[in-house]
């Protein structure tokens, strides 16, 4: 839809479309996006995220961030259990919005919705498609020790981050990135990315690229088996594991039969002939050997019950009664 074809009425002040506007996200990961909309004009007819819930030992209730950043600007919020089948589903579709935008929402959406906007459906999703479709393509990309991730801006269908693309970008994934530090660069990436893109997409004139079903890679939410670290991995994949699950739910060894959570580590240069799960040393570092021979430095953990302590504060206390040598991690 051009300029030339549309009334004063529906331009904004800086001169851009009033484009309206469904959004839908929930984790901090959403937020840049739709402030970034707001900020460049777009109408945001309503806000749709994840219900409210309890978090920690206190249960408190607890709004999602897109929540908050709706309520801060004067945004009404939809938060259906379920959006298919529901009263709000039929609200937003009555909306007859131009676009829906989603930013990890973390619901399917039915079709009928998808198909009840005027000009489309986009998707700003967190990895490179068609590698990592799914709930968690952040952490794939660190478990799998990948160089790059990046943003992938599509147009949203039935099946799910199927859809053609409309752009793409590169992030580089350094040595220490974690899932949160990723999520937090992505999120300024997906931001600038979509409002580059959206006007094209609006206009017609974007180039849509089919994704090749050969290349898919598919990225399911972590499971709990999966949050326990294991000797049979070396010291880089447990290392990997650390990254991907941090800041949550978080990676585990078992030492003692209890659950000791490991926040922070660092593969050593060092290699060992001890066996894996055995203590390296506790000398001034918490050094544990793995497969291959490798060797880990746990750097920051979280002892059952304790709360996140440096390695310095651990081995002053807890970490001092072990023996080098010594088996210390239960498989």
């Amino acid at each position: 839809m051009s300029i030339s074809i549309m009334s004063q009425s529906e331009l904004c002040k800086g001169g851009c479309l009033m484009t309206s506007v469904i959004f839908m996200g929930t984790p901090d990961f959403s937020v840049p996006v739709l402030e970034g909309l707001v900020k460049h004009g777009y109408v945001v007819k309503a806000v749709v995220t994840q219900p409210d819930k309890k978090v920690g030992r206190k249960q408190k209730i607890t709004k999602s961030p897109a929540k908050l950043a709706a309520e801060k600007l004067n945004l009404p919020v939809f938060q259906p259990v379920k959006l298919s089948g529901s009263e709000e589903l039929d609200n937003l579709i009555a909306m007859h919005a131009d676009l829906i935008v989603t930013a990890a929402y973390g619901q399917f959406l039915p079709t009928k919705f998808l198909k009840s906007v005027k000009i489309a459906a986009v998707n700003v999703h967190g990895s490179l498609l068609p590698k990592y479709r799914g709930g968690a393509p952040v952490q794939y990309s660190l478990l799998n020790g990948d160089a790059k991730t990046g943003i992938t801006i599509m147009e949203m269908v039935k099946k799910m981050d199927a859809g053609d693309i409309y752009a793409q970008k590169a992030l580089k994934i350094e040595p220490d990135d974690t899932t949160g530090s990723l999520f937090t660069k992505l999120a300024i990436l997906g931001r600038d990315l979509l409002l580059e893109t959206l006007p094209k997409i609006i206009d017609g004139s974007v180039r849509k690229i089919p994704q090749d079903p050969d290349k898919v890679v598919f990225s399911p939410n972590i499971s709990k088996k999966q949050e326990k670290i294991t000797l049979s991995m070396t010291a880089t994949e447990a290392n990997n594991l650390i990254r991907a699950l941090n800041p949550d739910p978080g990676a585990y060894l078992m030492v003692d039969g209890k659950r000791l959570k490991v926040w922070k580590a660092k593969v050593s240069k060092d290699q060992t002939k001890l066996e894996a799960g055995s203590l390296v040393s506790n000398k001034n570092r918490f050094a544990i050997s793995f497969a291959n021979h490798t060797i880990l430095d746990l750097l920051e953990l979280q002892p059952a019950g304790k709360k996140r302590m440096t390695v310095k504060n651990f081995l002053n206390g807890q970490g001092s009664k072990f023996k080098p040598e010594e088996k210390i991690i239960d498989d």
